[in-house]
Parts: structure tokens; C-alpha cells; sequence
């Protein structure tokens, strides 16, 4: 099992038996990148912070701090990982869903022990869902629909709507604009001088 892995490894012996919650914010703070297992099941430092994290148990004021401040990007992923273990499908949707905005670089650590390049609101959009993020099992969370149906989230808007309504907008007015065109297009003929040639209204009258 992967917490067999990770009290057994390395990093665990050395930096993670004595941590509390003070401590384990500068451990976080000194990270350099996310990730689960790699190469032969090895937890990456990030993962078995996790695992000291769900030993810990702090109080929520204080992942809500680690969550929440702006100088240590890869605390704020710890703490919202830890967010998604252990808050309810409610809380989950409310604390994680403003980190959707959220566009720090993250590096990750891949199974096969490359790397690779993410962000933050990456990040927690897999933690909202997927089933498995960092080799863990993620339970399954409540449609955020059934919970706005039931009254307990207001309906989400998306930092991108009023993007998109103004592209909505500038749609509609070059369809306009091409529709004036158009109209122009089928009145009468003019001749250079701007006044309808007399022979064509002569024709038409016929």
C-alpha cells in the first residue's frame, strides 16, 4: 500500500516523525514541485506531507490559513489536497472553487519520474473531478447540481462570463453589420452621378 511507501521512505524517517502543524508549513513552504509515487512506487515529499497532514488533523482555521496565503504556492496545492480528503462535497466546492483562478505554475512529478508543467487552477480542477489524484483515491464527490438544487451552494459564475458575453455582443454586431450590407446590396442601381438612370426606371415601369 502506498502508506506502507511512504513511512518507509526516506523522507518520511528524516522530515516528516517530529512535524506538527507549525513545522510542517516550513517543510510545505520548501517544496519544489507535486506529485504522487514515481519510478518504483517512491512517494514524492509532497504525498507523504499529505499523509503527516491527515496524522495531524489540524484545525480547519489553520488549512484555510495555509490555503489562503500567497507566498507559497505549493503550501496552498498541500492544503487543498488536504481540503479535498477531508471537508465535506460542500465545504470542498466553496474553499476549492476560488482557486480556479489561480494561475501559478506548478512542477509535477510523474509516475514515470519526469516532469511536467501545471498550475494551480489545473490542480484543483482535477481534485473537483477526478477519482484519483497524486496516487490517491479521491471519495466521490455530490453534483455540484444536486447541491444548488437543494439549496446549499449558489449557482457558480464563471470568472470568464463577462468574456464571453462580450463576445457574444461583438458577434451579434457584425451579424448586424452584414445584414445592412446585404440590403444595401439589393436597392436600385445607381449611376455614377448618384441618380437612377432614367432608361432603367423606364424599363422597370414596363
Amino acid at each position: 500500500p502506498v502508506r506502507d511507501r511512504i513511512t518507509e521512505s526516506y523522507y518520511w524517517k528524516e522530515q516528516c516523525f517530529a512535524l506538527n502543524a507549525a513545522t510542517l508549513c516550513d517543510k510545505a513552504a520548501a517544496l519544489t514541485y507535486i506529485g504522487g509515487t514515481y519510478g518504483q512506487q517512491k512517494p514524492t515529499p509532497f504525498l507523504c506531507l499529505v499523509f503527516k497532514l491527515l496524522q495531524l488533523l489540524p484545525e480547519k482555521e489553520i488549512i484555510l490559513l495555509y490555503l489562503r496565503q500567497q507566498e507559497f504556492k505549493y503550501l496552498t496545492a498541500l492544503a487543498a489536497f488536504y481540503v479535498r480528503l477531508t471537508f465535506d462535497g460542500r465545504e470542498v466546492y466553496r474553499v476549492l472553487e476560488p482557486l480556479l483562478g489561480d494561475f501559478r505554475k506548478l512542477r509535477r512529478r510523474t509516475r514515470e519520474g519526469g516532469w511536467r508543467l501545471s498550475w494551480v487552477d489545473g490542480f484543483v480542477d482535477d481534485l473537483l473531478v477526478k477519482d484519483r489524484v497524486c496516487a490517491t483515491g479521491l471519495r466521490k464527490l455530490p453534483s455540484r447540481t444536486v447541491l444548488e438544487d437543494l439549496g446549499q451552494l449558489e449557482m457558480r459564475i464563471s470568472p470568464l462570463g463577462e468574456e464571453i458575453e462580450d463576445i457574444d455582443a461583438d458577434e451579434e454586431e457584425r451579424g448586424d453589420e452584414r445584414s445592412r450590407g446585404s440590403d444595401e446590396d439589393e436597392v436600385e442601381e445607381v449611376n455614377g452621378n448618384g441618380r437612377v438612370d432614367d432608361e432603367q426606371r423606364s424599363d422597370r415601369s414596363h
